[in-house]
């Protein structure tokens, strides 16, 4: 990945394109080492508690080559709609901003994945508790993570139609990273894109996109692109506690929208 990284800056730069800023990269970095090594403790956990839903369902799906092909779809359905989830709910809009933090759109903007990621397991359960051979599982999983890793970059554009039609691609997903009004809320899908057509939730890339997240972060320390919103979160609950429940699962936008608007100055 880093190797793509630096290809990537190198034909950016040659090309006067202003993919990469320094800080902004080592930010990047830092949270994806900071994910790797959260990963590091939790990954047997959650193979774990894979072992032990297949051993406990009194049925389970063979080890074949359908069984990864099935695995597969019931995995990437339940992404997209935990992904949507985590765009409307403020609780699990926190586990997800930092991957939306940066103004820059770029390979290393897929490291940035949240160190509290994990808690996302429970969208999952309903696929674990098919009973899966844990082996396709973690194998499935892992092979959709990593497709996240190229679909973060400007250099590639729009790729054949049926291509289009179907998977998640660079235009598709620079979509879903952009603060503009039409692209908002929108293509939440894993690998498959199909699953936003179907739902109402797919847009075609048509302007540029602008990154970032409406109320923008401005830092770079990694700590704190991880934490803030939950910061946010806790003291929104700590002023209003009868309101806990709709400030933990309302809409994280019409909050951020609220902050701004809060922050204007008044009109005359």
């Amino acid at each position: 990945m880093f190797l793509l990284v630096a290809l990537e800056y190198y034909l950016s730069t040659k090309e006067n394109i202003a993919l990469y800023n320094g800080k902004d990269f080592l930010a990047s970095a830092a949270i994806g080492f900071g994910n790797l090594f959260v990963n590091a403790l939790t990954k047997v956990g959650v193979f774990y508690i894979v072992v032990i839903c297949y051993n406990l369902t009194p049925w389970s799906i063979p080890h074949t080559w359908w069984s990864y092909l099935l695995c597969f779809i019931c995995l990437d359905f339940v992404r997209y709609w935990s992904h949507r989830i985590s765009h409307v709910q403020r609780f699990w809009w926190s586990t997800h901003v930092v991957h939306h933090s940066s103004i820059y759109y770029n390979f290393s903007t897929s490291f940035r994945l949240s160190w509290v990621q994990n808690l996302k397991l429970v969208f999952f359960l309903p696929v674990i508790m098919l009973s899966f051979d844990p082996v396709v599982f973690i194998i499935v999983h892992q092979l959709e993570i990593l497709y996240q890793f190229w679909i973060h970059t400007e250099l590639i554009r729009k790729l054949p139609k049926p291509i289009e039609f179907v998977f998640v691609t660079p235009s598709h997903h620079r979509v879903h990273h952009a603060v503009n009004e039409d692209y908002i809320d929108k293509n939440y899908g894993s690998t498959l894109i199909i699953w936003d057509r179907m739902f109402g939730t797919f847009q075609p890339e048509k302007e540029q996109a602008v990154y970032g997240i409406t109320k923008p972060v401005n830092s770079y320390n990694p700590v704190y692109l991880v934490f803030h919103a939950w910061g946010d979160l806790i003291g929104d609950i700590w002023k209003r506690p009868t309101k806990a429940w709709a400030i933990m699962f309302g809409s994280p936008t019409d909050w951020e929208r609220e902050q701004v608007r809060k922050n204007e100055p008044p009109k005359r």
